[in-house]
């Protein structure tokens, strides 16, 4: 799963990098440290003009049927195999996808019966990438729009499945236009875009585990330190 990442990288980057469009107002702080149910930049394909948008939503997907919003604490993370058959994603699958930038995610390996080593991926040379993700809009009890998303997992390729047993998806560059294309609801031309990322391109390194707790949100949470070693067992 993906349940935790950063993104560190300027508006003017992420508008360079993503492509949305010039006059659109965008406000985004860097993050060290984000955690579901946080708002959390999405990009999207105009539904009616060839522009891309870039906006906030709350990380944990409620679909447009749900009766509350606990469904979200479930639904951080989709299956990429799976979300076309899910209730949960089936319909965001076909009609609302979205890029999710990032420049860094967490995942943690247990070293002892009481603690875990986080470790932080990214590309090789620091760069922005792209989660694949879905989003929706849900109206609340009080009659509130709130547009939410979630971020889809795929297998883990070599340098993450030491750590964990998936890997976000995450979007080629080359495949962000078809990936966004509301035009495109046969979800089998899609495929390709969520299979596990070259290894090659990626790097990990452990990090300190301040970034165990959410609050911590600072450049700590993501700063290289000597990996401990495996506790040794009796037997």
């Amino acid at each position: 799963m993906c349940g935790r990442y950063r993104l560190t990288a300027k508006e003017r980057y992420l508008r360079d990098r993503f492509g949305f469009d010039e006059d659109e107002d965008v406000s985004w702080t860097p993050r060290w440290n984000i955690a579901p149910t946080q708002p959390i930049p999405i990009v999207r394909q105009h539904p009616k003009e060839p522009k891309r948008t870039f906006g906030l939503a709350r990380w944990g997907l409620i679909p447009y049927w749900a009766k509350d919003a606990s469904i979200g604490f479930k639904t951080i993370n989709g299956m990429s195999e799976t979300a076309a058959d899910k209730p949960a994603f089936r319909d965001a699958m076909k009609h609302r996808r979205c890029l999710i930038p990032a420049d860094g995610f967490y995942e943690w390996v247990r070293i002892s019966s009481k603690e875990k080593q986080p470790y932080n991926f990214g590309m090789a040379d620091g760069s922005v990438f792209a989660f694949a993700g879905l989003w929706e809009r849900w109206r609340d009890p009080a009659g509130e729009i709130v547009e939410t998303c979630t971020i889809l997992t795929t297998k883990p390729n070599p340098l993450i499945a030491s750590v964990h047993d998936r890997m976000p998806a995450i979007v080629s560059g080359d495949d962000y236009e078809l990936w966004l294309d509301p035009g495109v609801t046969d979800v089998t031309r899609i495929a390709d875009c969520l299979k596990p990322f070259d290894a090659s391109l990626m790097k990990k390194y452990p990090v300190s585990s301040r970034v165990n707790r959410p609050e911590n949100d600072d450049q700590e949470c993501a700063r290289e330190v000597p990996v401990k070693e495996t506790a040794p067992t009796l037997f």
